[in-house]
């Protein structure tokens, strides 16, 4: 809600959830100690202030459903003097603690998400500069570099960060959300040789991602929708179709596993529904649409069997009917940063 608010980019996270989001592992310190105190006094104002805007963007949007809004406008001005004193209040702890690179860290993600990214960058570097060994620094420049460029920045940046942190499942995933966005630069990068072999390797990354967080359903999807875009090798091998196949069903089916509940499980059903179509394989797919019966899946639903009708009698097909689903949806963007 706040990205959308300050019209910022897609990697945006709440700078307090740190651990959570990045993988940051805090450094031990004396909780009791007076700086450890206030700073952590200085997370809750920023945590508080963060909620203050969340809850008058939810606000916002029901008043505007009845045309009593205040307009975008009035709410990002208001959000933003909401924000004044808690800038303020890391601008005074950074000045009489230059070296305190979890400040930093965390200063920066507040002026990113506020959409002051050049000034964040500038926190980030700083506190890669103090702690050189520290992976979050490098993690969110890798974020910033893949969305502001240069791009090929980004692909070492994340490297360092998991190799700093080989367990920390947000940094390979980050990359492998990258590979697949940007194909072109990963494939002068990496010395690839077609697209094919850069999805590859972005399905690669996501795998050990995978490997790192099991039950993350929506890590999950995001590797299984990379088998939208994946053909067989060699491309004219039906046997290499079939093990294509199968193996994007396998990832289907890992997903929904993981599905927090129904709607999920039935979106779920909707991809696997689409990868049979794609491969052909029509009995399989009216299958899997029988188990799509949520109201909010129904025009998506209502297009797989239209497309399934025109695939199992193409001579009726309405040649006016364009609306076929089978496009691949866009990879997944890379995830936050602290």
């Amino acid at each position: 809600l706040l990205s959308a608010a300050f019209a910022t980019n897609q990697v945006v996270a709440v700078s307090n959830h740190v651990a959570k989001t990045t993988g940051i592992h805090l450094p031990l310190t004396d909780p009791q100690s007076p700086v450890e105190v206030e700073f952590q006094r200085l997370l809750e104002q920023d945590q508080d202030a963060l909620d203050d805007a969340d809850r008058w963007i939810r606000e916002e949007e029901q008043l505007a459903a009845r045309g009593a809004g205040m307009g975008s406008t009035a709410l990002r001005a208001r959000i933003m003097e909401r924000f004044k004193p808690v800038e303020q209040a890391y601008e005074d702890f950074i000045r009489r603690h230059p070296d305190h690179v979890r400040a930093r860290l965390a200063y920066g993600s507040f002026l990113n998400d506020t959409g002051r990214e050049r000034e964040a960058v500038a926190q980030w570097e700083k506190a890669r500069e103090l702690a050189p060994n520290n992976p979050a620094a490098w993690n969110n420049l890798a974020n910033y570099y893949g969305h502001r460029g240069p791009v090929m920045k980004a692909f070492p940046y994340y490297e360092k960060a998991i190799q700093l942190n080989p367990a920390e499942v947000v940094y390979r995933r980050n990359l492998a959300a990258t590979v697949s966005l940007f194909r072109r630069d990963a494939q002068e990068y990496y010395k690839l040789p077609d697209d094919q072999a850069v999805l590859r390797k972005a399905l690669e990354l996501y795998r050990q991602a995978r490997q790192l967080a099991p039950r993350d359903f929506t890590l999950a999807t995001e590797t299984a929708q990379l088998y939208y875009m994946l053909k067989p090798v060699p491309p004219d091998d039906p046997e290499a179709a079939r093990r294509l196949l199968a193996e994007a069903m396998d990832a289907w089916k890992a997903a929904l596993e993981l599905a927090p509940h129904d709607l999920a499980r039935q979106g779920v059903y909707i991809h696997m529904v689409r990868t049979c179509l794609n491969a052909g394989d029509l009995d399989q797919a009216r299958q899997y649409l029988a188990k799509v019966n949520h109201p909010a899946l129904e025009q998506l639903r209502q297009l797989q069997e239209r497309r399934l009708q025109r695939l199992e009698h193409p001579d009726q097909a309405d040649p006016s009917d364009s609306s076929d689903p089978s496009d691949p949806p866009d990879p997944p963007a890379p995830a936050g940063h602290p």
